[in-house]
C-alpha cells in the first residue's frame, strides 16, 4: 500500500483480467506481473493503484450460474469505501458476450455508462470534483488459441465476432461523455485460453493505460 498522503489515488474495476487470472488455468498472476501492479510501478509514489478485479463480472447482469458477478450492485459501496478517488479506471464487458446472456455490444456500452453516472453521483476528489474516468476496451476473445474450446464453452462464435466490435461501442460512449478512452485490443492480447490476458500482455497494457492517465496528472516519479 503507498502510504503518501498526496498520492492520487486510481481505482481499477474490472472483471479476471483486473483480478489477474493466467489464460493457462487458475490461480492469480503476482503482483508485479499484473497490469495494475506494473502500473503502480510505472507511476511511482505519487500515485495509489487500487486493484478491484473479480472473475466473471459482467456490467450489469446477473448471472444465473454465479452470485455477486453483477459489478454494478458493487459498484456505488466500492466508490464510497475508496474516495476521494482522483481517477476510475473501468475494464469489463468481455463477460456480457457470453453465449447465454445474447447481448449486443452497444448494450454493454450503454451499461458502462451508466457506471459513469454513478461516478459523477457518489465519488470525490479531495477537493470536491469528480475524478477522472478512463473507459477501458478489453482485448479481442480469440478463438484460435489451444486451450479455446476447453476453458472458453461459454463464448460461442457471435461472442467472438462481437468482442470485436466491443471497443468502438465504449468510444463511442467516452467520447459522447467526454471521458478518457484505451483499448487494450491494441497492446495485448488473449493467451491460451483465448479470455484472459497473455502473460506477456500486462506489461504493455500497464504503459498504455499508465499513458492516459499520465496526461490530465503529471505526478509520475
Amino acid at each position: 500500500m503507498i502510504v503518501n498522503p498526496d498520492a492520487f489515488t486510481i481505482l481499477c474495476f474490472g472483471d479476471s483480467n483486473t483480478f489477474g487470472q493466467p489464460s493457462e488455468g487458475s490461480g492469480r498472476l503476482p503482483i508485479d506481473v499484473r497490469w495494475t501492479g506494473r502500473l503502480q510501478q510505472l507511476l511511482g509514489e505519487g500515485y495509489a493503484v487500487v486493484e478491484e478485479g473479480l472473475g466473471g463480472r459482467t456490467t450489469d447482469l446477473d448471472d444465473p450460474d454465479r452470485d455477486d458477478r453483477n459489478g454494478r450492485t458493487y459498484f456505488q459501496p466500492c466508490l464510497r469505501s475508496h474516495s476521494p478517488l482522483d481517477v476510475v479506471v473501468i475494464m469489463l464487458g468481455n463477460n456480457d458476450l457470453k453465449a447465454k446472456f445474447g447481448r449486443e455490444t452497444d448494450a454493454v456500452a450503454t451499461a458502462l455508462e451508466g457506471y459513469v453516472d454513478n461516478i459523477e453521483r457518489t465519488a470525490w476528489t479531495r477537493t470536491g470534483g469528480v475524478p477522472a474516468i478512463l473507459l477501458v476496451g478489453p482485448i479481442h476473445i480469440d478463438a484460435d488459441q489451444p486451450a479455446f474450446t476447453e476453458q472458453s464453452s461459454e463464448y460461442d462464435a457471435e461472442s467472438v465476432r462481437k468482442s470485436r466490435e466491443l471497443g468502438a461501442a465504449i468510444r463511442r460512449v467516452a467520447d459522447r461523455r467526454n471521458l478518457l478512452f484505451a483499448d487494450a485490443a491494441s497492446v495485448a492480447r488473449a493467451g491460451d485460453d483465448g479470455v484472459h490476458l497473455s502473460r506477456d500482455s500486462h506489461e504493455p497494457l500497464a504503459r498504455l493505460i499508465a499513458h492516459e492517465i499520465i496526461g490530465p496528472h503529471p505526478r509520475a516519479t
